[in-house]
């Protein structure tokens, strides 16, 4: 992974020759920063990482990796790392068809308590799987065979995976017929439609839930309420759309969907710790110098 890395001019998050794949390189400990993730695996090389949703914070160090099922806003942290020893860290979207198919080829499915589960899970990775992660990394070296060889080594991470410990909760999040899927069908449909005024009364019914259970599903999956599901997708968003220059302040309030402009700036401000356009400015700043990146919505984070 270092010498992909020491090959790149700027700084982590890296980009690699598959466009899913990212990795990311931290000579110290560091802040708290805002995420937006994707279904994806973060594996720790070396170095240790924590990532909280909602109220849950998960640690995942050297030898371990973050799961991560649903599209969720998050925040994560450096821990340990120094210049002699980075934290480094592999990451990847999973590709869920290539999951499902192969589960759908499993002799024995994976076992699973028939209750929804949460949305993110820490897992060793070690054996099987780290062959897969060392493959993957030596098959950048070799462009003209990602297209064939990438959905096979997708394939195997799938398969130990849904036949590891966590095969069951793995399942849930990723299978059509898992217990989850009601639940994130209207994950689904609160995410694409975040910038609506969206009833949780709407959502139950596509989860054939009642209001109070959902609440209770969703909030067990996610980490969150509804309500501050969508908050967090819309405040993200806009920070994209300042940090890109694609708006003002003012235009991308109204864009991802609030009415006052003072409440979008206090939970704006709430969220990430400074005014909009405080914020724009240090992050813009920031990927100028090339100390931050804003692929939030490619795969992981915004900042490594």
């Amino acid at each position: 992974m270092l010498r992909h890395m020491e090959r790149q001019p700027g700084e982590s998050p890296f980009a690699t020759a598959i466009d899913s794949v990212v990795m990311m390189r931290s000579d110290h400990p560091k802040p708290p920063s805002h995420l937006m993730f994707r279904p994806s695996m973060c594996i720790v090389a070396q170095g240790t990482k924590w990532a909280s949703f909602g109220g849950d914070q998960l640690e995942y160090r050297a030898g371990q990796a973050l799961v991560i099922g649903v599209d969720t806003p998050s925040i994560g942290r450096v821990v340990e790392a120094s210049p002699g020893e980075p934290c480094l860290v592999l990451a990847f979207e999973l590709d869920l068809a290539i999951m499902r198919s192969v589960a759908e080829g499993l002799d024995l499915p994976p076992r699973s308590s028939g209750k929804p589960g949460r949305g993110v899970l820490v897992t060793d990775f070690q054996g099987p799987l780290a062959d897969c992660a060392l493959r993957l990394v030596r098959l950048l070296d070799t462009p003209r065979a990602i297209p064939a060889l990438y959905p096979v080594i997708m394939q195997e991470v799938s398969y130990w995976l849904l036949t590891g410990p966590h095969g069951g909760d793995v399942a849930k999040l990723t299978l059509l017929n898992s217990p989850s899927r009601p639940v994130l069908n209207a994950l689904h449909n609160l995410r694409d439609r975040f910038r609506e005024t969206v009833r949780v009364e709407e959502l139950a019914a596509i989860a054939r839930l009642g209001a109070s259970a959902f609440h209770r599903q969703f909030k067990a999956l996610t980490g969150m309420t509804p309500l501050q599901y969508q908050k967090q997708l819309r405040l993200h968003e806009a920070r994209r759309l300042v940090v890109s220059n694609a708006f003002n302040v003012e235009t991308a309030c109204f864009q991802v969907g609030y009415e006052s402009s003072s409440q979008f700036s206090r939970d704006y401000s709430r969220l990430f710790g400074a005014p909009p356009k405080r914020d724009a400015t240090a992050m813009k700043t920031a990927l100028r110098e090339g100390r931050s990146s804003v692929r939030s919505e490619t795969i992981v984070e915004e900042a490594a």
